[in-house]
């Protein structure tokens, strides 16, 4: 018996939404167990306090202020190189063997394991360039892991711009570097945001690349040479030795809402400027 077009749609349809369905259970239950068994133990006073006794007691004040510090770096030192680099790839170039072999290496970078970057990181900035354990070796090393997701999220939202608003632009007399700044990154800026938004995520909840640059220090950074542990790694460690659950659980808390509200307040500032531009 043949089966009309309309029910393959229907069966194909409630497939794929029964798969979307599904993911998001089990997206829902990861939350709902970390968060149910952590929010309970995150007090103000878990906030702002340092810990003691290797973490078991005590807060998470210095993880707070070294994730700050490490993934903001990190995305400060590779937006600028990433978006340069999208611009010079989709404006400046043709397609030819150049393009083709940065396009390449990106992709071959965002393949690259996190604890390969960590080991470059560990042999090149701490050792080498005699960086130490600190900040800034954890910095640069994260940049290097997430520039390609930048470059390639960037180069995307720029192809997405209408080529006819360059014309309009070079009709008007603009120059390139003109056109570029003031017509095409500013209709990109949503899907440029959209990149250094998962980069900033994705730095926030490494580990691996952490552990081997910045070092794990219990103390509040006070300079970019300082060694920090961040909160990712800090549950990671509370877990992985026993050392606390309650803890390990608060932190882990911590670090959710800190992704879901830097999710959000992404996503409503590029609804506001899309809002703002249509205008």
């Amino acid at each position: 018996m043949r089966v009309s077009p309309a029910t393959t749609q229907r069966v194909a349809v409630g497939f794929m939404w029964a798969l979307a369905a599904m993911t998001f259970a089990v997206l829902v239950f990861i939350l709902a167990f970390i968060l149910a068994h952590g929010l309970p133990h995150v007090t103000w006073t878990f906030l702002t306090e340092s810990p003691s006794s290797m973490g078991r007691e005590g807060g998470i004040f210095p993880m707070i202020l070294g994730t700050l510090l490490v993934a903001g770096l990190a995305v400060l030192v590779a937006a600028p190189i990433g978006v340069a680099t999208a611009v010079y790839l989709t404006e400046y170039t043709r397609e030819g063997r150049l393009t083709a072999v940065i396009r390449f290496g990106a992709d071959c970078l965002a393949g690259v394991p996190s604890i390969i970057f960590g080991l470059f990181g560990f042999v090149f900035f701490a050792i080498t360039l005699r960086m130490g354990l600190s900040v800034l070796s954890g910095s640069l090393t994260l940049a290097l892991m997430v520039l390609p997701t930048i470059i390639r999220t960037s180069e995307e939202a720029i192809r997405a711009v209408p080529y006819a608003y360059r014309e309009v632009s070079f009709g008007l007399g603009s120059t390139r570097w003109q056109t570029v700044i003031h017509v095409v990154l500013r209709s990109a800026v949503p899907g440029i945001s959209t990149g250094i938004v998962l980069s900033l995520g994705r730095s926030i909840s490494e580990t691996a690349a952490v552990m081997l640059t910045a070092g794990s220090a219990l103390r509040l950074p006070r300079s970019l040479f300082d060694s920090s542990r961040t909160l990712a790694l800090h549950f990671y460690i509370l877990a992985r030795e026993g050392i606390s659950m309650p803890n390990a659980y608060a932190t882990a808390s911590v670090l959710i809402i800190a992704i879901l509200v830097l999710n959000l307040l992404s996503y409503w500032l590029m609804r506001r400027f899309v809002a703002k531009v249509g205008r």
